[in-house]
């Protein structure tokens, strides 16, 4: 049911309406009144956006590609790998990897939250978080992937993957064609957030 609102007096109603103005405006209000620390906050957005981010798992997925020893100990035990290569935290207690071939697609979800891997895989995305994607990635995931853009083989079977608090997972995406002599910093480029949850695939080589 929709509702009209006409209480111009309320604090929300002082606010702009863009988002970041919003955000900018609350920061404003939060460092006058001393609750919080500029200096804090723009390292803590620095920290996810730069260092436990996307770019970690991309890392990873990179050496998998490259490294064969290293890509079977992932499959082994990714969470004392990840750990040793200093990929650990909260959200990162417990992370299992799992691989793509042409006769698997995986996805990940998580039905209860959004339990995601932050320390490799940095902040989860709004879409994660949605009703709309937890219900539907469990019921329909080619209709789910149809949406993001992955159009798979009707040979290639989908494996859905629920994250809970106590494990959580890391999608080692198939290497694109044409990456031979490729560095593994060079891979790490082609590797997107959405591949390492499933719901998309590595960028193309230039």
């Amino acid at each position: 049911m929709a509702h009209d609102h006409h209480d111009h007096d309320h604090p929300h109603s002082l606010l702009p309406p863009e988002p970041a103005l919003r955000v900018k405006a609350l920061e404003t209000v939060l460092t006058d009144r001393g609750l919080i620390d500029p200096a804090a906050l723009d390292e803590i957005i620095d920290t996810y956006q730069n260092r436990i981010g996307p770019k970690n798992g991309a890392a990873v997925v990179a050496r998998a590609w490259t490294d064969p020893a290293f890509r079977d100990r992932l499959l082994a035990d990714a969470t004392a790998v990840v750990a040793d290569l200093g990929f650990f935290g909260r959200q990162g207690e417990h992370v299992v990897a799992v691989q793509n071939s042409p006769e698997v697609h995986n996805i990940v979800v998580c039905t209860l939250c959004s339990c995601y891997p932050w320390p490799l895989l940095g902040i989860p995305p709004a879409w994660y978080k949605s009703d709309a994607y937890r219900a539907r990635a469990v019921r329909e995931p080619r209709a789910v992937l149809a949406d993001f853009g992955v159009s798979l083989p009707e040979t290639t079977a989908v494996r859905v993957w629920d994250s809970t608090a106590e494990i959580r997972y890391l999608v080692i995406p198939m290497r694109p064609e044409g990456t031979e002599g490729m560095s593994v910093e060079q891979l790490a480029e082609l590797v997107t957030r959405d591949s390492m949850v499933g719901t998309g695939l590595p960028k193309a080589p230039e």
